[in-house]
């Protein structure tokens, strides 16, 4: 094997990434190395591109980038009996202390030391990348690497979606990026009555029709607020999904949820945003989540039996796939608003 592998790096403080080759990671006693097969780009990935206000303040680099992917085992420390050489594998992000109040009260997915792989330590878009076995998720050998590749991202959307029950519910699903188009995916395996989804691409509300959305509606078209107001008769939906960070989808979101509806947000603003709270939360009597990350391990359970059943079907959402290499142009489509998922094929 040779020392160094290519990676898709964030090299210092400012927009923009570069391709270039950095050292092999080595392992401890209680790691994995894995060839990653394929990684695919999710919005924080966007957000450290872009370089904005969340980025700057978190990100330190240099820092390989990426945090969803899958691929083997092509090595383990002696201390490993998770996985083994050969294992076709998806990984949790976000590394926990497992020492933590959070930790130890079955809230790791909130661990005060969490470390994300391409955000807080070196990440998956390379040929290589060692993990914490116990991060690791053991995939079926036969399963697609382009869904296996976004089993992560997949479960933002479980988490989401299962914050509270939606069973004969009407949801509002603000934002259509990757993860909302899940998120429509699993409401409508969780029976929601009535499903609205809300994106200014149509490309992507296209997309939003094929996995389940009753409604698919354009904000630059559509008074969306009076729109669910009009369908429901003047009651509003029940529960607001909100995956897009949009200071505009948030307020629409909260001005369609009925009094006394609950909310789970998960999109990630640029920074800080203005947000009626009176009118919102305290006035409604609104419940509101919020989701980070999915919950260890009761969450990839939770995918494994949507997947395994076929209640949830992820390949229609790969609408384009490019070699590592080509990292510049996937990013560019996956901004566009014009693409589903896009991955990024690193072998084969």
């Amino acid at each position: 094997m040779a020392n160094t592998m290519k990676a898709v790096l964030k090299p210092e403080q400012a927009p923009g990434m570069v391709l270039g080759e950095v050292p092999i990671p080595t392992i401890g006693p209680h790691d994995a190395l894995i060839k990653v097969k394929a990684t695919s780009i999710c919005g924080t990935d966007l957000h450290i591109y872009k370089w904005d206000e969340w980025a700057r303040k978190r990100i330190r680099p240099p820092l390989v980038v990426g945090h969803e992917f899958c691929g083997h085992v092509v090595a383990v420390g002696r201390d490993v009996t998770e996985v083994k050489e050969g294992d076709f594998v998806s990984a949790e992000s976000h590394i926990i202390c497992g020492r933590c109040p959070q930790c130890r009260t079955g809230n790791g997915h909130i661990c005060q030391n969490t470390r994300i792989i391409g955000v807080d330590r070196d990440g998956c878009w390379a040929e290589y990348i060692a993990m914490p076995a116990y991060n690791l998720w053991p995939n079926p050998p036969d399963m697609p690497p382009e869904v296996a590749s976004m089993l992560e991202n997949f479960g933002n959307a479980v988490h989401t979606a299962f914050a509270t029950d939606l069973t004969a519910k009407k949801v509002l699903i603000t934002g259509c990026g990757p993860v909302g188009l899940m998120t429509v995916a699993v409401a409508r395996a969780a029976g929601a009555r009535s499903i609205y989804a809300t994106d200014i691409s149509p490309y992507r509300l296209r997309l939003a029709r094929q996995m389940g959305a009753n409604h698919a509606l354009n904000v630059a078209e559509v008074d969306v607020v009076r729109y669910i107001l009009d369908d429901t008769e003047g009651e509003g939906v029940d529960v607001l999904l909100e995956m897009s960070g949009a200071q505009s989808a948030i307020d629409q979101g909260f001005r369609a949820l009925r009094d006394g509806g609950e909310a789970a947000l998960l999109g990630l603003a640029p920074g800080t945003i203005g947000f009626d709270i009176n009118n919102h939360i305290i006035f409604k009597g609104a419940t509101v989540y919020g989701i980070v990350g999915r919950r260890l391990w009761d969450t990839w359970y939770r995918m494994r039996g949507l997947l395994n059943s076929g209640a949830v079907n992820l390949r229609p959402l790969v609408t384009h796939r490019f070699r590592l290499e080509q990292w510049e142009e996937a990013i560019q489509t996956m901004s566009s608003g014009a693409s589903g998922k896009v991955v990024m094929m690193v072998e084969g």
